[in-house]
């Protein structure tokens, strides 16, 4: 690896264009004098976005792409046959060792294809999981899968557990993390026939901190730091999460806003309020990585702003700093032995 960390921003495929991914990528320089990020994308547009601020200008490199993967065409046949587009450019770099990272708002399908087609899964991982950090009354907790693999067998649920074990141990320094499986009761017998499997396997495992399962109505108050389900129960999961947070910001501006004591009492309260609300606030959790691949790839969400874009570049430095990808790669190759 380089001295520098080498982040590639895909600029094409968010909701908000290329501005928020410039502007993010300048301010996350900001943050870290050893990061380096190839914007691939338009170049000419990127250039004129560029010419608005002062930065670096050796650690910072647009890379010219032709073509563009768009959310309405099928994600295999996109990654396979756009080889300029900016995914698959940067992907590419990615996989020949010439970056650390790549970060991208664009189609999830494509990212998903492209991590396995282009990166390539790491040996002995059967399916790689997107990682999602839910904010929680105390610290967060991960979740795996959030929607990349919507059917699993259960051995594939202990693999979700071992990795986001590693995760959180290194990128939020949670020693001996707890592992729960997403469940409808407490008791091994509940559940499905792939929960309980899982369960079966899991408290056996000694790889990982398993504390056994843990209902939804529990995941807010971070009884677990590692949560496993598959993907179409992760997705609900994190969805219902994104609308319940948007749903009860929205109804407590209204209450503030209500009259003119509600105004005065929301002025009395503001900043305990502020700091909240911060918990749960998506855009400083940074993205969801793609775990298991030879290589970082982090999605964040299509209507992603400048934040996020800065919030997942601090993402991929802790990650790449503590060699998360290398951690993982080499704790399955060694279970392969």
């Amino acid at each position: 690896m380089s001295d520098m960390i080498r982040i590639v921003i895909d600029t094409i495929g968010g909701d908000n264009g290329a501005y928020v991914c410039v502007k993010g990528a300048i301010e996350g320089l900001k943050n870290h004098k050893d990061v380096k990020i190839f914007l691939t994308g338009h170049k000419s547009e990127i250039d004129l976005l560029l010419d608005e601020y002062e930065y670096d200008k050796d650690r910072i490199e647009v890379i010219d792409c032709t073509e563009e993967v768009t959310l309405n065409e099928p994600p295999v046949q996109a990654v396979r046959e756009k080889k300029d587009s900016s995914l698959v450019v940067g992907l590419t770099l990615l996989k020949k060792g010439e970056a650390d990272a790549f970060i991208s708002a664009g189609s999830t399908g494509a990212i998903l294809a492209g991590g396995q087609f282009v990166v390539g899964r790491a040996k002995g991982v059967k399916r790689t999981p997107l990682a999602h950090l839910l904010p929680t009354s105390s610290e967060p907790s991960l979740l795996l899968d959030c929607g990349a693999n919507v059917d699993v067998k259960p051995d594939v649920l202990v693999q979700f557990a071992e990795m986001g074990s590693i995760y959180m141990e290194e990128v939020c320094g949670v020693k001996n993390p707890r592992v729960a499986v997403a469940n409808v009761g407490l008791e091994e017998e509940k559940g499905n026939s792939l929960v309980k499997a899982a369960y079966s396997q899991l408290k056996t495992n000694t790889k990982v901190n398993f504390i056994g399962s843990i209902e939804a109505r529990a995941i807010p108050y971070g009884k677990a730091d590692v949560i496993v389900a598959d993907g179409f129960v992760g997705n609900v999961i994190i969805k219902l999460y994104e609308g319940l947070s948007k749903m009860i910001l929205r109804e407590l501006k209204g209450a503030f806003l209500a009259s003119f004591t509600s105004k005065l009492g929301a002025m009395l309260v503001k900043k305990s309020m502020k700091k909240t609300l911060l918990k749960f606030d998506a855009s400083n959790k940074g993205g969801a990585p793609l775990l298991g691949l030879k290589g970082l790839v982090v999605k964040i969400h299509g209507n992603s702003k400048e934040n996020e874009v800065i919030s997942a570049v601090d993402q991929c430095v802790s990650f790449v700093r503590n060699d998360v990808s290398g951690k993982i790669i080499k704790g399955f190759e060694d279970s392969e032995e």
